[in-house]
């Protein structure tokens, strides 16, 4: 029945269903982990003091640059079966020990821990999203990619908004620790459906895995973080990609300060601004959700990667625009709400899907590198800019910044369309022009 549901919805075949599921429960339990933390950080961050964000976002990329050698050389001597759960287990020990300390530290230690918290939240956030997206660009390519990756991010987005629900409804009833310990029970069953994945012969043997490798040791070398540079500035496609993050992030986080300075503003309790970062979460990940099950797979499909990685940049375009006209409350939360759906539901889906015409040593390799330096690259360039532009030209005046910057992103997700069907070809994954 779910399998029949599946291919009329989705339009994947039967043969597909089985892992496709398995993978979106794997998705639901990682984000409503991550997004029953989402909304404390959030006001952890604020509580710490507005100033000291773009301060945070240094150690954010300090912690990540100390952290990937170590990530690099333990992926490469372990089997994916072996370190992919370890590392949900690691992060869910953690969580543990954040609940301890919850309880036992005295209140003067509230803001000092917080902002521990903040940073740890950013890097684990990081990495389990990462691990998870490459661990699915190793598992199926290209043409399944675009049939099966929108049902994944539906299982990811159903997550959210049990996850970002639970935050807003018993925050203040349970309290932060005891939510933080519900995060780490999504994190034990994150470990067991990987290992079981990563059993399946299927996926080791069959026709959905590129190599059979997959099952083994990831890629040899992966040690050396440095290597990701060095592959990436080797090909002009993976330079395309690391640029389209790039200018994502740096925008995204100006978004992030205009949020900081509007909502830090209002006159609220602890209490209330983490219900509303939740609430924006809860209609994010709704709004995402109905995106996924009606849109994503069809776009992908029908427009293609390229056009569909323009829509995100188009939605910064206007809503840049309109902050600029307009820098109050209901506009930054309209802002947040459709570009994040859009990037979770139709960017996030087509942006992995890039990964799936490169060789198996820049999936893990590259990928990583994009997603640790270049993301929080972007995070700390964007913070340090924006106090910048706003003394230069006020907040109403970030719009004439913004607004050419999203034109320019525009453009890359035009150009990584095209250039991804060529590679596509020429890796003798031919694809349907309609598909291009």
């Amino acid at each position: 029945m779910a399998n029949h549901f599946c291919t009329k919805l989705f339009g994947i075949e039967n043969d597909d269903a089985a892992p496709a599921l398995q993978s979106a429960l794997l998705f639901f339990v990682i984000l409503c982990g991550y997004y029953i933390l989402r909304p404390i950080r959030e006001e952890m961050g604020l509580a710490g003091g507005i100033r000291n964000l773009p301060n945070l976002y240094l150690v954010n990329l300090s912690v990540m640059l100390a952290l990937a050698p170590v990530f690099g050389a333990v992926a490469a001597r372990w089997p994916r079966r072996v370190f992919v759960p370890a590392v949900y287990l690691f992060f869910m020990t953690n969580m543990l020990a954040f609940f301890l300390l919850m309880r036992a530290l005295p209140a003067r230690h509230t803001i000092g821990l917080g902002r521990i918290f903040y940073v740890w939240v950013s890097v684990y956030n990081m990495w389990s999203v990462s691990l998870f997206w490459a661990f699915m660009a190793d598992s199926f390519r290209l043409q399944s990619s675009k049939r099966l990756f929108g049902l994944i991010a539906v299982g990811g987005s159903l997550g959210a908004v049990l996850g970002s629900g639970i935050t807003a409804r018993l925050v203040g009833v349970v309290g932060v620790p005891y939510l933080i310990l519900v995060s780490a029970g999504m994190m034990l069953c994150a470990a067991g459906l990987i290992h079981r994945l990563g059993r399946r012969r299927a996926w080791s043997e069959g026709g959905t895995v590129p190599e059979k490798a997959a099952a083994g040791k990831v890629v040899p070398d992966r040690g050396r973080f440095w290597s990701g540079f060095t592959e990436l500035v080797k090909s002009r496609y993976l330079l395309a990609v690391g640029g389209y993050i790039l200018l994502f992030t740096i925008l995204s986080t100006f978004l992030y300060f205009q949020q900081a300075e509007i909502v830090g503003q209002a006159a609220l309790t602890r209490a209330a601004r983490t219900r509303i970062f939740a609430r924006i979460d809860l209609w994010t990940n709704l709004l995402t959700f109905s995106l996924q099950i009606f849109l994503t797979g069809r776009l992908i499909r029908g427009w293609g990667v390229g056009r569909v990685l323009m829509i995100l940049p188009v939605i910064y375009v206007v809503g840049f625009a309109g902050l600029g006209a307009a820098p109050v409350l209901r506009v930054l939360v309209l802002f947040q709400v459709l570009r994040r759906a859009a990037n979770y539901a139709l960017s996030k889906p087509a942006r992995e899907t890039l990964f799936t015409v490169v060789g198996r040593d820049q999936k893990y390799k590259v990928k990583s590198f994009i997603d640790t330096f270049v993301y929080r690259g972007g995070d700390v360039i964007g913070s340090q800019a924006y106090g910048m532009i706003i003394g230069a030209v006020g907040l109403s005046g970030l719009a004439l910044v913004t607004v050419p910057l999203a034109l320019v992103w525009c453009l890359g997700g035009y150009y990584l369309g095209r250039k991804q069907q060529q590679l596509a070809i020429s890796r003798a994954d031919i694809v349907s022009p309609r598909e291009a």
